[in-house]
């Protein structure tokens, strides 16, 4: 099974309140690039590029949580993107008007962290 199979299933079975969020959410990651890989990793679907760039947090209910592994390293205008732990970060969007409205603004975030890495 390819990846993105995988991560298709994962999410077909997934009970969560905004799933339809978390799949928008997804395909504006996979926009990106052709060069960004999929995975079903650390208990939700995850986003390569060079190393582990982020993963869905499905645990979390309220929102459509993504934890940006190195956070610390992107250089963040948008101010979507809030200060974790152990040099993470997230970005938490509640409904699928968030998803639609910080599209850019997540998709810069990304293109940012392809340029850290290079």
């Amino acid at each position: 099974m390819s990846n993105k199979a995988k991560v298709d299933e994962f999410l077909d079975k997934l009970e969560h309140p905004l799933k339809a969020e978390m799949k928008a959410v997804r395909k504006i990651i996979c926009e990106v690039s052709s060069a960004i890989e999929e995975d079903v990793k650390w208990g939700g679907p995850s986003f390569d590029y060079k190393e582990p760039m982020a993963t869905f947090s499905p645990r979390v209910k309220d929102c459509v949580a993504i934890i940006f592994h190195k956070g610390e390293l992107i250089k963040d205008k948008s101010g979507l993107l809030e200060a974790g732990p152990k040099g993470k970060a997230y970005v938490k969007l509640a409904s699928m008007a968030a998803v639609k409205a910080n599209k850019g603004k997540l998709q810069a975030i990304v293109k940012e962290w392809m340029k850290v890495m290079g």
